[in-house]
């Protein structure tokens, strides 16, 4: 899939531009993609985050604009939805008759529509440009990729062995195509008991900074469970902004630090 000049003028005006993927589903990719855009937001930047998981969009329901819908211009430029000042969001969710309606596409109609929620849309000057691809190498991820060649990525993980496996094909995913690798986040990583205090570790600990040294890629930090968090994205309440002094929250800040660094 080569890039169009009307893409290149778009992403000429896109700073920094990160695919946040994973190996498998159910690590909580979605949920590490959106507070780390929230906190670059709030830090002052300028986010665009595109929701590219066609079949099981759920960014829309995690910053709380479900209810929202994309407009287009008369030249056919489609609107991002803005969540706040600093943060415009499109996914798939803002295009469906309703939340229970399923995308039955196959591959050819899922990349022209990626390709026109990156080149179509009227993102203007943005200093991130937050991508959260459904779980696997398959199409999504691999069409962005092709499409935006300097992509950097962020490989989510929990510290299950089940994950790590996936998380390592994630990786040379990633090299094969010759992505820049900022590093790998572990999510799920413990959870504190909220009775004694003790810590523990449903998922196992560690796995994902195991896989990190051994692949030769950076650890950017652990994510513990914690249940403020599923209720924050089901109600669509920025988690990272309300519960800045959790534990959580604090490595979505170390997280994003890293991240800056490498910029």
């Amino acid at each position: 899939m080569e890039t169009s000049d009307k893409l290149k003028n778009v992403l000429a005006k896109i700073k920094n531009t990160v695919l946040v993927f994973s190996g498998k589903g159910g690590v909580g990719k979605s949920t590490v993609a959106a507070n780390l855009a929230l906190i670059l937001a709030d830090k002052g930047f300028k986010v665009g985050v595109i929701d590219v998981d066609i079949h099981g969009p759920n960014l829309a329901k995690i910053f709380g604009v479900e209810k929202e819908r994309m407009n287009a211009k008369e030249d056919n430029t489609i609107i991002p939805v803005s969540v706040n000042d600093n943060l415009k969001l499109v996914s798939m969710a803002f295009l469906l008759q309703n939340e229970s309606s399923p995308v039955i596409w196959r591959g050819p109609l899922k990349m022209k529509v990626i390709q026109q929620f990156l080149e179509d849309v009227e993102w203007g000057d943005i200093d991130w440009l937050i991508v959260d691809s459904p779980p696997g190498t398959g199409d999504e991820p691999l069409s962005v990729a092709q499409l935006i060649p300097a992509t950097g990525a962020i490989i989510v993980t929990t510290p299950q062995e089940i994950s790590l496996l996936d998380s390592r094909k994630a990786i040379n995913f990633a090299r094969k195509l010759e992505l820049n690798i900022f590093g790998v986040i572990e999510n799920m990583s413990g959870l504190e008991c909220p009775h004694c205090g003790k810590e523990i570790n449903l998922f196992k600990k560690g796995g994902g900074e195991r896989v990190a040294n051994e692949m030769g890629i950076p650890f950017l930090g652990k994510i513990p469970i914690e249940p403020e968090i599923v209720d924050s994205s089901d109600s669509g309440e920025p988690y990272v902004l309300n519960n800045k002094d959790s534990s959580a929250s604090k490595a979505f800040a170390e997280i994003v630090n890293k991240i800056l660094q490498k910029d």
